[in-house]
């Protein structure tokens, strides 16, 4: 299967998701930048609150294509001890880059919300959203950094992911959604005509759309204890 985009590939991924619409106890969370716009679409046709999730990898050094873990918001952080063992990484080789990380991280944070304070999740049921999954690392350190914050349940969503990642995720989370899971699979740009990247702008533009449509607005409310 092949989407024309990520806005095709969304509107796909909440046709699967549509038990939750309409839902006050369900939030979608999209993974910056790629998994914005797919979490977006999703947001709009199932009419649910969006929010970011801010995930970043760890890249090893001279070489950071490869990565030997990742952070997310939370300040959760998790190694794949397999690479770093391999590679050889010192432990203060693996806290520089983390901290270069950590500090990009709560930059994005920053400038995706504009001042918006994050949900309030406790109790409710999160769709974490990204616009394709290859390992599945990063998610892993996005679900850990949410079970932090006691959601009553976390949904997985994405449009494409091989069927070793979905195996791995599903054992750590309530559900794993996915338009296709395909047999072959060297990268999830295979799977996009258009996979151009996702500007800062665009992420903010979208947040901003979200928060500001009137059927959200009740729900933000009810999510941040912000009414007035």
């Amino acid at each position: 299967m092949i989407f024309r985009n990520r806005e095709e590939a969304g509107e796909q991924l909440a046709s699967r998701l549509s038990e939750y619409a309409n839902r006050d106890d369900v939030f979608v969370l999209g993974v910056p930048r790629g998994g914005v716009p797919i979490a977006f679409k999703i947001a709009t046709a199932l009419n649910l609150p969006l929010d970011v999730f801010v995930l970043r990898k760890l890249g090893v050094p001279d070489h950071e294509e490869l990565a030997f873990g990742a952070i997310g918001s939370g300040g959760v952080r998790v190694l794949d001890r397999a690479v770093v063992e391999a590679i050889g990484l010192s432990n203060a080789a693996i806290e520089k880059v983390t901290q270069a990380e950590k500090t990009e991280l709560l930059r994005r944070e920053r400038i995706y919300r504009g001042g918006r304070p994050p949900l309030d999740l406790r109790g409710k049921t999160v769709i974490l959203v990204d616009d394709g999954i290859a390992t599945g690392s990063s998610l892993r350190a996005g679900v850990r950094a949410l079970r932090q914050i006691q959601p009553a349940a976390i949904v997985i969503a994405a449009p494409v992911a091989p069927q070793s990642a979905v195996n791995r995720l599903k054992g750590e989370v309530d559900d794993v959604v996915c338009v296709a899971v395909p047999e072959i699979f060297y990268g999830v740009g295979q799977f996009y005509d258009d996979f151009s990247q996702v500007t800062d702008e665009e992420v903010i533009k979208l947040l901003d759309t979200a928060a500001n449509q009137p059927e959200k607005q009740h729900y933000r409310c009810v999510a941040t204890g912000t009414c007035s």
